[in-house]
């Protein structure tokens, strides 16, 4: 448990995102969020669907404004950039899955002093046929 002293690294950072990305409903990513600032760990999450392909752009971008919307990261170069990175690496791993489907599901960011983590987790597919996937991407600022 969480001593006050403790310090994160990144899998611990990695974790929280993708326990944000993983949260089923608004309630419970707020008791996340809540329970996670409390260890010094900032979270955010948004929900995102869409085509795969066409999406992109639009997938990191509402990464960024969500992380800098809930004070995840500061509106710099530096800090935009590693949500940026993080959220295209995530997308990276889940891209043969998704070419040419549509894809829906939460991105959960989280930041802990100089590591950022990024977590996209997606039902993939077309009507009720999906995959599921996630994958996940780490930065240093």
């Amino acid at each position: 448990m969480f001593d006050g002293n403790l310090e994160f690294g990144s899998k611990d950072v990695v974790r929280a995102a993708i326990y944000m990305a993983l949260s089923a409903t608004r309630d419970e990513e707020k008791l996340l969020k809540h329970q996670y600032a409390e260890k010094g760990i900032k979270c955010c999450a948004v929900d995102y669907g869409g085509d795969f392909v066409t999406s992109i752009v639009k997938i990191i971008e509402r990464a960024v404004v969500s992380a800098k919307r809930e004070g995840v990261i500061v509106e710099s170069h530096a800090e935009e950039g590693a949500v940026a990175g993080a959220t295209r690496e995530a997308l990276n791993q889940i891209a043969n899955k998704a070419i040419g489907l549509n894809v829906g599901g939460k991105i959960g960011v989280a930041r802990y002093h100089d590591h950022v983590a990024v977590c996209v987790f997606f039902g993939v597919g077309l009507l009720h046929l999906n995959e599921i996937s996630i994958g996940v991407g780490h930065r240093v600022v």
